[in-house]
């Protein structure tokens, strides 16, 4: 336990030292420390025994922290948190390294919200009490806040404010179906409450399924607006493209990864007749997103921005395949978190460092960059093509398993893999990969290839952003010499991304390996549930069935034993 508590105090300990040292200093103590971090995640990966089992390590009794409360400072992950734990340690001293030239003022403070992010990611990933994951839950919102809100662009401010508005209406949501579901625990067994995540899932497996509707819409409802879902996603390609280029990264890499973390930790397991009766919703809204989102990537111009909507689409990608309810789709779902972090990460630190550059993120009136930076040619359209799940690469092996979950979610197909979905939603879903190699392959027309387009203003002197008009494209503005390519740090920054986008998609069966018991174990409830459904399908007419999907039941299912 001491490693695992080590994680969350040793970020803390390095934003104190950032706050306390010079400015010139302060980007080398944030760098150091965020490595710590990483040396300490790395002795626990060592140390972790249940990689291959899907059970919790240390899971130890821990302080009583409000005993009043029943909130307990009890720390413990499996091999799915295990994973999230050693791509936020990778993906934060990886952001700072891209950010040393780009951020010039109050370095200290930035730096230093960065590490308190850190620990508060932490305390969320290795949390097994329900308050205790809240708090790092809703600290993460604070640094991001001031990330995007001082050191964000022109329209930082507004962005700032709509990110925390979504996020922190979602997050409380979200509270009050876990307390609801201690208070009930507390009563109906005469017991003080307790927040305890094994006690408040034990217990809402055995409530009536017109109860556990209301519980999973309320838990998921408010990890749905960090994942985000479509219609509450309006937050996040604002935040992405009003945040500096650390800030995108770890947004995508890192934090919205919470919320899905969130519904396959808590929502799944507290409320399985719900989720099953509620799955046809949620599917609905996840296939608008991947359908949409990829539509208004097309169009899109702003380069940031297309990569957050496009964001929006792979999770939605990844949540359709966990609604699944099977071993496969659960797997790639939980897959899709780690290689969108790695994929997206690597793309908006591209776009950052051209943007340090341009100062501009409009693909008509910057373009044919493979002129002029060769190098940083070669990275963007390495991590575009793993977002694009090009076979070889990390994107391949999730979406593959997205969608082969997803088509066999069918139980007249009798495949060994039961499920609520089917091939509709599967055919649905795949055209997400056509909409996306068009959008994709249109940036890189654009962006990398093509005649060279460079702004006429130059490239200093912006400390925001300030973007520029479309048809000022000023060819011979820029000499040869001016615009730099991608230098050694930069390099460095990236590479870490690249290379386990490459190992993940040649050799995949080492991470499988430890995600299919987690999977398994997700699962389990569901199976069960859909076995019995099976065996006794209900009498009422297809329409009658699908509104019920949408309508709270008016009668129990039953529980789970």
């Amino acid at each position: 336990m001491t490693l695992a508590v080590l994680l969350i105090v040793l970020p803390l300990i390095g934003a104190v030292l950032c706050l306390g040292v010079s400015e010139r200093a302060a980007k080398t103590v944030g760098l150091i420390a965020s490595l710590v971090v990483l040396a300490a995640a790395t002795l626990l990966a060592f140390e972790f025994p249940a990689w291959t089992t899907g059970t919790f390590w240390p899971n130890e009794e821990g302080w009583k922290l409000f005993t009043a409360f029943g909130v307990e400072f009890r720390l413990g992950t499996d091999a799915v948190g295990m994973l999230l734990i050693i791509l936020t340690a990778v993906l934060i001293p990886c952001s700072m390294l891209v950010s040393f030239s780009a951020i010039t003022q109050r370095q200290r403070g930035f730096y230093a919200q960065f590490l308190f992010m850190e620990s508060a990611v932490m305390l969320a990933f290795l949390a097994r009490d329900v308050i205790l994951f809240y708090i790092g839950y809703e600290f993460t919102l604070v640094p991001l806040f001031l990330i995007v809100a001082i050191w964000g662009g022109q329209d930082r401010r507004p962005a700032a404010i709509k990110l925390w508005v979504y996020s922190f209406v979602g997050s409380v949501i979200s509270l009050v179906g876990f307390i609801y579901l201690a208070a009930g625990h507390a009563t109906d067994t005469g017991t003080p409450i307790n927040f305890s995540v094994q006690t408040l899932v034990e217990y809402g497996q055995t409530l009536p399924a017109s109860t556990q509707w209301w519980v999973f819409l309320a838990i998921m409802g408010g990890f749905a607006v960090k994942v985000p879902f479509v219609p509450v996603h309006s937050w996040l390609p604002l935040a992405h493209g009003e945040a500096p280029t650390a800030g995108s990264v770890v947004l995508a890499g890192v934090v919205i990864k919470i919320g899905q973390y969130g519904a396959l930790r808590f929502a799944f397991p507290m409320a399985p007749e719900g989720a099953l009766a509620l799955a046809p919703f949620f599917a609905a809204l996840a296939l608008i997103g991947i359908l949409g989102m990829s539509l208004v990537c097309w169009v899109q111009n702003d380069v940031k921005r297309l990569v957050a909507y496009s964001s929006i689409a792979h999770m939605g990608l990844a949540l359709l395949a966990m609604f699944a309810f099977n071993v496969v789709g659960m797997e790639g779902g939980i897959l899709y978190m780690v290689n969108h972090g790695l994929s997206t990460a690597g793309m908006f630190m591209c776009i950052g460092i051209m943007y340090e550059r341009y100062h501009t993120k409009d693909m008509e009136v910057v373009g044919g960059l493979m002129q002029r930076m060769p190098v940083w040619s070669v990275f963007m359209v390495f991590f575009a093509m793993a977002s694009l799940a090009l076979p070889g690469l990390n994107g391949f092996v999730s979406e593959f398993l997205c969608l082969m979950g997803i088509y066999t979610a069918d139980a007249g197909m009798k495949t060994g893999f039961p499920g609520i979905l089917g091939p509709t939603y599967a055919f649905l879903a795949a055209l997400a990969l056509i909409l996306g190699a068009l959008y994709v392959l249109r940036m890189l027309q654009k962006f990398v290839f093509g005649p060279l387009r460079e702004p006429s203003h130059g490239h200093g002197g912006h400390a925001h952003g300030g973007h520029d008009s479309p048809g000022a494209h000023g060819h011979g503005n820029h000499a040869a010499h001016a615009i730099q390519d991608v230098n050694f740090r930069e390099i460095l920054a990236m590479a870490p991304l690249a290379i386990a986008c490459i190992v993940i998609g040649v050799w995949p069966k080492p991470i499988l390996n430890v995600i299919e018991p987690c999977a398994a174990n997700a699962v389990a409830p569901y199976v069960k549930l859909i076995e019995r459904d099976l065996a006794n399908p209900p009498r009422a007419t297809a329409d009658e069935s699908a509104t019920k999907t949408t309508a709270a039941p008016a009668a129990d299912k039953g529980a789970i034993q």
